[in-house]
């Protein structure tokens, strides 16, 4: 079975490195890459992981930044990645339903006296 990867992301922590401290600072630096962000777009970029990223924002990122991939992306191994693997059981599923389920209909034709 193959590894499970995950990243770690370091946009931040780079940014605070080259001095800029606050998420609008990029905006204009994005936009004069051909690139236009919300605020709110590049709060997220800056404070959250991306789970997708367009190759076009990475680049300007690194040309903004005059870093590489290295120090933006540190790829680590998912923690837990053993636990995913089994199967989840429903809420109750512990006690078992054996003695819960309805029993079966049955159709009796009209009684004779």
């Amino acid at each position: 079975m193959a590894a499970k990867l995950d990243y770690h992301w370091h946009l931040r922590k780079v940014m605070a490195n080259r001095g800029f401290f606050s998420t609008t600072d990029l905006i204009p630096l994005l936009e004069e890459r051909g690139i236009t962000l919300s605020s709110s777009q590049v709060y997220r970029l800056v404070v959250e992981r991306p789970e997708r990223l367009s190759l076009k924002i990475l680049m300007a990122l690194l040309d903004i930044l005059d870093c590489t991939m290295d120090d933006l992306i540190e790829p680590v191994a998912a923690a837990g990645a053993e636990s995913t693997t089994r199967t989840k059981k429903a809420v109750g599923a512990e006690t078992g339903v054996g003695g819960l389920r309805p029993k079966r209909a049955r159709i009796r034709g009209p009684e004779q006296s």
